[in-house]
């Protein structure tokens, strides 16, 4: 799986480093197929970016000659379970799903919906006639969506919903999934895609000092200084604009703030995030408010840009079109970035501009069916992953193809854009072969648990995972704001 991995993202199949893994496959990972497998695989080709952008930004020397990138398998497991770890002031921040946001049983099916937004909420119940509510707060019998569902087709739900502008999927197994058109569209595409515009000279980054300035413009910054260390953190002085929500978009650019980047990021003043990911999706980065849709927001937007290294969104394709955000209009208007697009289904295909999350696509594309608690007895009810793995997963790679992204461009110039989806890395997982199904193991050592300041008092967290020439990495010393740093360099 790694090596399919670091092929997408670099290209090649030469690792650029050694990689020692410690400890045996965890058992915190139960499933029938190889989540704990994927996890690894996936932080590992972000350490191995990270080590090879290190080589390039240091003129090719290192201590040995090869660097050293490490993983604990036990760690690993707890970063892309990172949410059911996460304490403010000791206090856990409630489940991860709104009651809304679940399995129900169709007319002749599964379905699942995805309300922890009170817009996707609202949207659910527009979609089944429900909304007769006098407030958003104000929360419907569970048993009357679950009537209303019943009586109803699961893809009839699923369609309604979506029509609607909620969130939805039918439960399906692999193989209807492939007969599917978008199905077979996500399997026509590779794990990740890069797209090369041929603009922008090579840009040449400070290789110390987070936050670095930059004047502006390919010259901007200065080459690595001659006596610069090999153990200077890979992304030091690069500036990042996160404009990615919930888990996928977050992980990765967390983890390229642990591994030296600035990194900002903007949300909709009128769409808050929710607490849960606010705390677990913000580690190590500013956060500020930021309204696109008007003149001085998006022009305020443009200036960022035009000083950033790097941009992660995790909009819908074509969302950020109407702002002039696509990644053709990024590569005229911004040359020399490198543009990561995160999706729920990707770019193509008759779902390509839907909405979803980690959920919805598991059950989409026959994950939920192949995790069936039931095995393959008729009717059997849907199962989850350990984890949110496509979410956890996809966001490591997109940190790995940030990475891949800023060797490319320092080496040959231009503006890369890479894109992944959910979908796509489901497909490759279901595409593994089976594993055997062990009994969950609690994990044993903490060690990995770090505390982070916030306005709300301490935030205890998953370290990032992953060392760097024997040297762990560790989050920034920046406290967790929301929505309160100031929308600039």
């Amino acid at each position: 799986m790694l090596e399919r991995a670091w092929s997408a993202v670099a290209g090649e199949t030469a690792v650029p480093a050694e990689l020692h893994v410690e400890g045996p496959p965890t058992g915190e990972l139960p499933s029938t197929l190889p989540v704990a497998d994927a996890a690894l695989a996936c932080t590992a080709t972000a350490l191995l970016a990270a080590a090879a952008l290190a080589v390039q930004r240091s003129g090719g020397r290192s201590d040995n000659g090869r660097r050293v990138v490490s993983l604990r398998a036990e760690q690993v497991a707890a970063a892309v379970r990172s949410e059911a770890y996460l304490r403010v002031d000791g206090e856990t921040l409630g489940p991860g799903f709104a009651p809304l946001s679940r399995f129900w049983r169709a007319a002749d099916g599964w379905v699942r919906t995805h309300a922890n937004y009170p817009w996707h909420r609202q949207a659910l119940l527009a979609a089944l006639r429900l909304d007769a509510e006098p407030s958003l707060d104000a929360e419907p019998s569970v048993d009357a969506v679950a009537n209303a569902i019943a009586a109803l087709p699961a893809t009839e739900v699923e369609d309604l919903v979506v029509a609607a502008g909620g969130v939805a999927a039918a439960l399906r197994r692999p193989e209807q999934w492939l007969a599917h058109p978008h199905g077979a569209v996500v399997a026509g595409q590779p794990l990740v895609a890069t797209t090369h515009h041929p603009n922008g000279a090579p840009r040449r980054r400070p290789a110390s000092g987070r936050g670095t300035p930059n004047a502006g413009g390919p010259e901007r910054s200065a080459a690595p200084a001659a006596g610069t260390s090999a153990r200077e953190l890979p992304a030091a002085g690069v500036r990042v604009l996160d404009l990615t929500r919930v888990i996928a978009g977050p992980v990765a650019t967390r983890y390229l703030s642990a591994l030296g980047a600035d990194v900002l990021r903007l949300d909709p003043p009128d769409r808050p995030e929710l607490p849960l990911h606010q705390y677990d999706g913000l580690v190590g980065k500013r956060s500020a408010l930021l309204d696109a849709a008007t003149p001085d927001g998006l022009q305020r937007l443009h200036e960022l840009l035009a000083g950033a290294d790097v941009v992660v969104h995790g909009y819908r394709p074509g969302a950020l079109a109407r702002f002039g955000l696509d990644g053709a209009e990024l590569a005229r208007r911004h040359p020399g970035l490198v543009v990561v697009a995160v999706s729920a289904w990707g770019s193509r295909g008759p779902w390509g501009d839907r909405r979803g999350f980690d959920s919805i696509v598991q059950v989409a594309s026959g994950i939920a069916a192949r995790e069936s608690p039931d095995g393959d007895q008729p009717d059997a009810r849907p199962g989850a992953l350990p984890c949110q793995l496509l979410d956890h997963g996809t966001g490591y790679l997109c940190a790995a193809a940030a990475l891949d992204g800023l060797r490319r461009q320092a080496e040959v110039g231009g503006t890369w854009v890479r894109e992944l989806s959910l979908a796509r890395t489901a497909h490759w997982l279901v595409g593994e072969p089976a594993t055997e199904r062990r009994p969950a193991v609690p994990a044993t050592d903490a060690s990995w648990l770090a505390e982070v300041p916030s306005t709300a008092g301490p935030v205890t967290t998953v370290t990032p995972p992953g060392s760097l020439d024997g040297t762990p990495l560790r989050w920034p010393d920046l406290p967790l704001r929301y929505g309160t740093d100031a929308a600039r360099w």
